[in-house]
């Protein structure tokens, strides 16, 4: 039920570490109206298993035979938020997903990265869906709640990669895309954090989305590449994000495909794929994420 104030966890196997963000203490948020949760269905199509919420819309997808490769071109792009942390600091840290989909991003994190990590999906369905069709990994813990209330409770400056893609079965719009929320985003990561929003919709309004993340962030810390076919665009936000030149680019990407390009991580496309965020109205033509 969205807007619950308590949080149930839900345990693969035998035994989840603990390694949720601690709770602040801050007021009570107003809480939304409940809403009705979608089923949720499987099907499978040339070795690849996909996630549904009660429509034909696929909301995860993982190659049977390979359940660590990144299937799906969006997911790969919201994984370019790698090239934002220097190469020495990936894995260190929390790493949050709100919304869990197929469980890839949660999958990459915890077992490639080895990355405590944390996941928050409201829809109970799906975390036993994925519990026992997606692999997800028992060290990550499983919140079922709202993103927003978690948010809310959770310890400023405590997470250093933050993933979000929190759509509903008609995947028009997300479903959390206000500037308080990015705002609250911004708040738990820690300095040199990053996050990456999934932004797709047949309704939404992309400008007005990357509008509202530059409000909560500023407008130097934003990003954005290229969409992909299907209509998904990547944001990727930064928290005091200090860009480095090509050069030390280069080598991140580099060294990014050396260790997951064989799991879909194409990170030297995304450099020629990256630009930061110009206002609306600036007329400048925005230029690469390197120099």
């Amino acid at each position: 039920m969205a807007g619950a104030r308590l949080f149930r966890r839900w345990r693969v196997q035998a035994a989840v570490i603990v390694t949720g963000v601690k709770p602040s203490h801050r007021e009570p948020r107003e809480k939304r109206p409940a809403v009705d949760l979608p089923s949720v269905t499987l099907s499978e199509y040339d070795g690849v298993r996909y996630l549904h919420l009660g429509s034909i819309w696929v909301q995860g997808a993982m190659r049977i035979r390979q359940p660590q490769k990144i299937e799906l071109d969006y997911v790969q792009r919201m994984l370019a938020s790698l090239l934002w942390l220097p190469s020495a600091q990936l894995g260190q840290g929390q790493a949050v997903q709100l919304g869990l989909g197929a469980g890839a991003i949660t999958r990459f994190t915890c077992q490639q990265l080895r990355m405590a990590t944390t996941v928050v999906e409201i829809n109970p369905g799906v975390i036993d869906i994925g519990a026992a069709w997606f692999h997800l990994p028992p060290q990550a813990e499983l919140v079922c709640g709202d993103a927003a209330d978690w948010l809310a409770q959770a310890e400023p400056g405590s997470v250093q990669l933050l993933h979000v893609d929190l759509y509903d079965h008609e995947a028009a719009a997300p479903v959390l895309d206000s500037e308080d929320f990015y705002a609250a985003c911004r708040r738990v990561l820690d300095e040199g954090g990053v996050m990456a929003v999934n932004l797709f919709g047949r309704d939404a309004s992309f400008a007005d989305s990357i509008a509202r993340i530059a409000a909560a962030f500023g407008t130097d810390q934003v990003w954005s590449l290229r969409p992909t076919r299907e209509g998904n665009t990547v944001v990727v936000a930064g928290r005091g994000v200090v860009v480095p030149g090509r050069d030390e680019l280069t080598a991140r990407a580099a060294h990014i495909e050396q260790r997951f390009g064989a799991l879909g991580l194409p990170a030297r496309q995304w450099l020629r794929m990256v630009r930061p965020y110009v206002p609306a109205d600036v007329s400048a033509s925005p230029a690469a994420l390197h120099p």
